[in-house]
């Protein structure tokens, strides 16, 4: 027996036009970093079709790809809509590459038409001389001169177009945008997101078990744009018909805290660092922070202390979500159930959480599925309709395993659903044996309230094989060492946890798109450019 529900595609441009048609009135905003710019989702949307007409006229076509090198700004937003409304793929890059990378994954992906911000222009000139395929660029602001090959001006592309109106039919499992992963080791690897994934992502997270937006939400989008398709928020918003507020380059504490003031977003989102720069703004400053009911945050575990200092002192809600470009991205986020537990809120706000439907998890221990039973440590697995199954253009059999994406995130998965995450496979540190989650001890340290920010690293260890190595800033006006560092996790921690070394740095590295960089921690900890203090055992 045959179903008779009409088969139609589960697009991006349908998505497009469903916010453009039914919420005309909701509002795109835009901060230059001295005035907040508005306009409406109908107009957005003529200039959309405009735009999707002028790459056609500069011979795009279905599957070419065009990429961007945009802050988070409405223009951005344009090409998000319309690269993939006509059929060709949005190709987002890193702003935070290097040159090197930046040709790589250009050329990777053949892109053949750059969009970029006049004032990221120079940056990304340093990788033009290597670019094969690249054979204009669209400069958004005054041009800067400095590309070898010709430049058109955005506002003049998109004014001498008529509005697209011929939109075609296209194959929902047809790609509609592409992310690089961050590189952190080798090359970045390229997934490519299908129309039909980013509409269920949508769909996602639109969902009251998730983020739950509407068109009575306004969003201000402090997730890079380039990472992940700003973990779906634009796409989420625009179907929902919520406001959305971009805040450009501008991201630090000052500026969104004034963002947040003026602006009064109902849900924003972003890494771990932002939102601490911003409590300890916050926390410093008469801040309104009332117009908040929802900050999605992620990239990295969200320390316990920045949940409860936000719900504590500010009254709003930090909710943690987890997943990976891989996965479009997010897959599973921390709303604590509604009964059968025991346990405070928080705990469960300080996992990773759980899947949201479509979306499964497994826990993996050399080839052996674990018991959901919260204590079993392994590999977690996914997979779904919007977890990516291959890697453009290049053969990583080793990160796939019986249809499952390795995430390579090691944790556990209770009865519940509950995800908690315990480390990456590569910073797992193994002392005598034994295990240390180097997550759990940075947020532990992280509680303390003199500690900014704590990384912790395995270092080589000459009687137990690896220890910990605490990395960690210190608050502005505080004092602490580590002894009395090593008094606090007493009891907050396995007592074979705690670290001897610990380092106290100025400021903690950070990768490509705001994680600690342990990778560039142990290198500077082997070349001994890191002062490490505290007695070591023999």
């Amino acid at each position: 027996m045959r179903s008779t529900m009409q088969d139609r595609q589960l697009t991006v441009h349908s998505l497009f036009r469903h916010g453009a048609t039914i919420y005309p009135d909701s509002r795109v905003a835009g901060f230059d970093g001295e005035r907040v710019g508005s306009t409406t989702y109908e107009k957005t949307a003529i200039r959309v079709a405009k735009l999707a007409a002028a790459f056609r006229r500069l011979g795009i076509r279905p599957g070419d790809r065009v990429a961007t090198f945009c802050c988070n700004t409405p223009e951005h937003l344009e090409a998000y809509l319309a690269v993939p409304s006509m059929g060709a793929v949005l190709h987002t890059l890193n702003l935070r590459l290097f040159p090197e990378q930046l040709a790589y994954v250009v050329n990777h992906a053949e892109d053949r038409v750059i969009l970029v911000e006049a004032s990221l222009g120079p940056a990304l000139a340093k990788a033009a001389s290597q670019f094969k395929t690249v054979e204009r660029y669209i400069i958004i602001g005054p041009n800067p001169g400095c590309f070898p090959r010709e430049c058109l001006d955005y506002e003049e592309v998109v004014a001498a177009e008529v509005p697209q109106e011929d939109w075609p039919d296209l194959d929902e499992r047809s790609a509609a945008a592409m992310c690089y992963t961050s590189g952190t080791t080798g090359n970045p690897k390229g997934v490519v997101y299908s129309h039909r994934s980013i509409f269920l992502h949508s769909m996602g997270l639109n969902s009251a078990n998730c983020v739950g937006l509407s068109e009575n939400d306004r969003v201000l989008v402090a997730t890079a744009m380039f990472h992940a398709n700003s973990w779906g928020l634009p796409h989420a918003a625009w179907v929902a018909g919520s406001d959305l507020v971009f805040p450009g380059r501008f991201l630090q504490a000052e500026v969104l805290c004034r963002l947040i003031a003026a602006e009064r977003p109902t849900v924003s989102s972003g890494v771990p660092t932002i939102w601490g720069d911003i409590l300890n703004y916050a926390d410093a400053h008469p801040v309104d922070l009332s117009s908040l009911r929802m900050v999605l945050s992620g990239g990295s575990s969200v320390p316990r202390s920045l949940i409860e200092g936000f719900q504590s002192r500010h009254g709003v809600r930090i909710v943690q979500a987890w997943g990976m470009t891989e996965m479009s991205p997010l897959g599973v986020i921390a709303h604590a159930p509604k009964s059968g537990v025991t346990s405070p809120e928080v705990d469960y706000l300080a996992k990773a959480g759980r899947p949201l439907a479509g979306v499964e998890i497994r826990i993996v221990d050399g080839g052996r599925v674990l018991p959901a039973d919260g204590e079993s440590v392994g590999e977690i697995q996914a997979r779904g309709p919007w977890v990516t199954g291959a890697y453009y253009g290049e053969e990583a059999a080793e990160k796939f395993q019986d249809g499952w994406l390795r995430t390579g995130d090691v944790g556990t998965l209770d009865a519940h659903g509950f995800v908690q995450i315990k480390d990456r496979t590569k910073d797992v540190i193994k002392s005598g044996g034994e295990w240390i989650s180097s997550i759990d001890l940075e947020n532990a340290i992280m509680a303390h309230p003199a500690v900014l920010e704590a990384a912790v690293v395995g270092v080589p260890d000459p009687r137990w094989d690896e220890r910990p190595l605490a990395c960690v800033v210190v608050r502005d006006g505080a004092r602490v060492t580590s002894d009395g560092l090593r008094e606090f996790l007493a009891g907050r921690v396995a007592k074979w946890w705690i670290p001897e070394r610990w380092a106290f740095l100025e400021e903690i590295p950070k990768t490509s798109v705001g994680k600690f960089d342990k990778k560039r921690l142990r290198a500077q900890q082997a070349e001994g450019s890191i002062v490490v203090v505290g007695a070591v055992r023999a």
